[in-house]
């Protein structure tokens, strides 16, 4: 089977818990080559584009679900949108769940719109992730 406009609405299961650390942010931050001085604060604050980190667990969900016939070798990362309610912070425990919002199918193309729901375990909105995802089908032999 393939992913169709059908799929559209489907909502995943929340990753498991994830706990923010000041160590995590800081080694986020290195790699991204930043110095802001609220990256390493007494309790810091994520840069905004941390939260991929999250969310792509959840993406992970909707590319191992067997029945969209999703191949992670044939999928762009074309779109992608942060939405903050706070930042996210060392010492936040957060899970996130993906809904797939629309998918459209456009020859030999699928293209997929996603959302991530970026919360604490106790059910606080932080994030909100939209993606954007080009999924081509393999060649006909």
């Amino acid at each position: 089977m393939t992913i169709t406009a059908d799929h559209a609405g489907r909502r995943y299961p929340p990753t498991p818990p994830y706990e923010v650390s000041a160590a995590k942010i800081a080694e986020f931050t290195r790699a991204l080559g930043e110095d802001n001085p609220a990256y390493t604060a007494e309790r810091p604050i994520a840069p905004p584009t941390f939260v991929a980190v999250i969310s792509s667990s959840a993406w992970e969900s909707m590319f191992d679900d067997p029945e969209l016939g999703l191949a992670l070798r044939r999928i762009v990362h074309g779109d992608q949108r942060f939405t903050y309610r706070r930042p996210l912070r060392a010492g936040d425990r957060v899970q996130a769940t993906l809904t797939i919002d629309k998918v459209r199918n456009r020859g030999a193309a699928d293209i997929i719109s996603s959302s991530v729901e970026v919360e604490t375990v106790d059910g606080e909105l932080i994030c909100t992730a939209e993606a954007t995802f080009f999924h081509s089908h393999e060649a006909d032999a």
